[in-house]
């Protein structure tokens, strides 16, 4: 397709016209046209043009000067489209599809909210949460780069120039303003530039968005399909679904109450602040879902060595959703209509692109009732490839945390299956392979590659107990059976209870919990592996036990943060049990006849939610990221809860 003449425009556009001033509406999709077929001296004589369709071209970038001044709707899918600023000359644009652009990511529908002050829709989707957020980052950039600039004006010397001083303060705003998550940092720094740039210009006196009606007259509109969640329980008459079977937000404001209870010993309390509770996984975005039930969560990656993650992944109904702690912006949501999600992991790949250069993406499987694996690429937004894994519900995954594309799935069907997703294609598609099946005797609960050798041995914690496996790929046989059975006390029903609870405190330590009422124990994986002999039951070297809720509910999933030597755990009542178990594990033998006090248990604070406080839920999962400065818990009730450290 070479360029764009009058007469193509004329037999594309409608109403049928022999003057392009009349065309309305315009489809130029999938003529294979680049950016420079797009002359704006052509396109300017649509006066009157408010739909265009440039889907399914090869567009890498828009021209600056298209003079559609009443455009409306604009769609863009499957280009190539690397940048989005263009579009800030369409101010009257309403629709926006972007969907099918790889090069494209959050930080990038983040600026089209800000540019475009009548956007209603984005890839079909209501864009006012969007404009929420980034009215919400505009003001603590703008509060951020005003601090900065007191500071850094204070420092200057009386005989520096003035224009000098100005244009070292916009190169130090962008490098030390910092806010969010490193996955919006494009977007925070384009934006600490431009308010650099503005306050520069006004001389220091800075008008701030939020108070200016005139930039975004949507901006109070915005905040309303959000639920405003206070003091959130559930009211007495609405039953807890209890079944032990997968027992099947809108923002929470700072209204919240709550207490930390500590142990008797001498440990001090964690500090830890009530930041937001959410409610983004509500079924047909209903504000009043109070039932969708959360199951898993995981934070993501560090993208530096020696850097710390702050953004997590939810799961729970037909929704997956990818949380900044720090703001509560969810960052992204991806939906699978008819799928309840019961699982997700992240792993981080290293991907060439077309152009040959190196990019590193965070991958995120998320899986569930229909035992598909959905591979989503979180910086870009979109699903780029389904593993048909089990024929039934997958209850849990995790990657090989020496292996990125190695992903372990464990579904209802008594298998465990290990995959290699590979690297995606240059249609940003993967093509994964199996590679190993691993019979169970009954459904796989948790997984947990053993710490101090991920590649040659895997347990998983299962209802009927707790078992292991040899991984390792040099050994011929692709199909095994448990290696070795853990018991929990010999001679005694033990051996076969479920054990929903497992991970590794350290390279040696196991937590598990399941196997005893009201207890999670600690125990030697080294010193159990090394007396087991030829024996296929085994039972644990126990080196402590801590004491749990006294609940017969299961399916209560703990977590570690090794860095930190904490196992947490929640409860039927809404609590988030926390051991700092560095001091037990140092304690003498015997053991102690009482199990050991948790350091803390956090109770849960009671938001309000439409007038009524959520006065009952359960913590399904909680997590904290490896320095534990924030932690996420996941109810029964459709709620995220996030704390930060204090």
């Amino acid at each position: 397709m070479g360029p764009l003449s009058a007469r193509l425009l004329m037999q594309r556009g409608r109403p049928r016209s022999d003057r392009l001033g009349k065309i309305r509406i315009l489809d130029l999709s999938g003529l294979k046209l680049i950016s420079e077929h797009l002359d704006p001296k052509l396109m300017c004589r649509l006066t009157q043009l408010q739909e265009l369709d440039l889907s399914n071209n090869q567009l890498e970038t828009l021209p600056d000067n298209l003079g559609l001044s009443h455009l409306r709707i604009l769609r863009c899918g499957n280009n190539q489209l690397r940048d989005v600023t263009a579009l800030c000359q369409f101010l009257q644009l309403e629709e926006l599809s972007l969907e099918g652009n790889p090069f494209l990511t959050v930080n990038d529908n983040l600026k089209v909210s800000f540019l475009l002050p009548k956007l209603r829709k984005v890839n079909g989707k209501d864009a006012s949460l969007t404009c929420s957020q980034v009215e919400n980052l505009n003001r603590e950039l703008a509060s951020r780069v005003t601090a900065h600039w007191e500071k850094f004006m204070a420092a200057v010397g009386p005989e520096e120039k003035a224009e000098k001083a100005q244009a070292d303060f916009v190169k130090s705003a962008v490098r030390d303003v910092r806010y969010g998550p490193e996955s919006l940092s494009e977007f925070t720094q384009w934006r600490v530039q431009m308010i650099s740039e503005e306050l520069v210009a006004s001389g220091g006196t800075l008008v701030h968005e939020a108070d200016n009606p005139g930039r975004r007259p949507k901006a109070a509109a915005a905040q309303k399909p959000r639920a405003r969640l206070m003091a959130l329980k559930r009211p007495d008459d609405v039953p807890l679904n209890l079944s032990p079977n997968k027992r099947a937000c809108a923002s929470l404001s700072a209204q919240v109450e709550g207490s930390l209870v500590g142990s008797d010993g001498g440990q001090p309390a964690l500090k830890l602040e009530p930041l937001h509770f959410l409610q983004c996984h509500s079924k047909n975005n209903s504000p009043d879902d109070l039932k969708t039930q959360l199951w898993a969560c995981a934070f993501e990656p560090a993208w530096e060595e020696g850097a710390t993650s702050q953004t997590v992944a939810t799961c729970g109904g037909e929704a997956v959703c990818v949380i900044d702690c720090q703001t509560g912006i969810v960052l992204h949501k991806y939906k699978a209509p008819g799928e309840e999600f019961f699982s997700v992991a992240w792993t981080a790949l290293m991907v060439v692109t077309q152009t040959g250069h190196k990019k590193r993406w965070s991958v995120l499987a998320a899986a569930g009732l229909r035992g598909q694996v959905r591979l989503l690429h979180v910086r870009a937004g979109f699903c780029c490839g389904v593993i048909r894994a089990h024929k039934k519900a997958i209850a849990t995954l995790c990657f090989s945390p020496t292996h990125e594309t190695h992903l372990f799935t464990a579904s209802y069907d008594k298998r465990i299956i290990l995959w290699d997703i590979g690297v995606p294609n240059d249609d940003y598609e993967f093509q994964a392979s199996q590679l190993l099946t691993l019979d169970t005797t009954s459904i796989p609960l948790r997984l947990c590659p053993v710490a101090s050798c991920p590649d040659a041995y895997l347990m998983a914690g299962c209802e009927g107990g707790c078992c292991c496996w040899d991984v390792r790929l040099d050994q011929p046989q692709k199909k095994r059976v448990c290696e070795v059975e853990f018991v929990f006390s010999e001679g005694s029903e033990a051996s076969a209870r479920r054990v929903d609870g497992l991970a590794f405190v350290n390279d040696d330590v196991v937590a598990s919990k399941g196997n005893g009422l009201g207890t999670i124990c600690l125990w030697s994986w080294r010193q159990t592996w090394v007396g087991r002999g030829c024996q296929s039951t085994v039972a644990v070297v126990v080196l402590a036990r801590l004491q749990w809720s006294r609940t017969e509910l299961a399916y209560f999933s703990l977590s570690t943060c090794p860095d930190e030597g904490i196992v947490l755990c929640g409860d039927e009542e809404g609590s988030v049990w926390i051991y700092d178990v560095r001091s037990v594990l140092k304690q003498p033998p015997p053991l102690p006849a009482a199990p050991q006090a948790p350091t803390q248990i956090l109770k849960w604070p009671q938001p309000w939610a439409h007038s009524q406080t959520v006065t009952k839920t359960m913590v399904n999962m909680v997590v904290a990221n490896p320095t534990f400065s924030y932690l996420t818990a996941l109810t029964d009730s459709n709620i995220v809860a996030i704390w930060k450290r204090q």
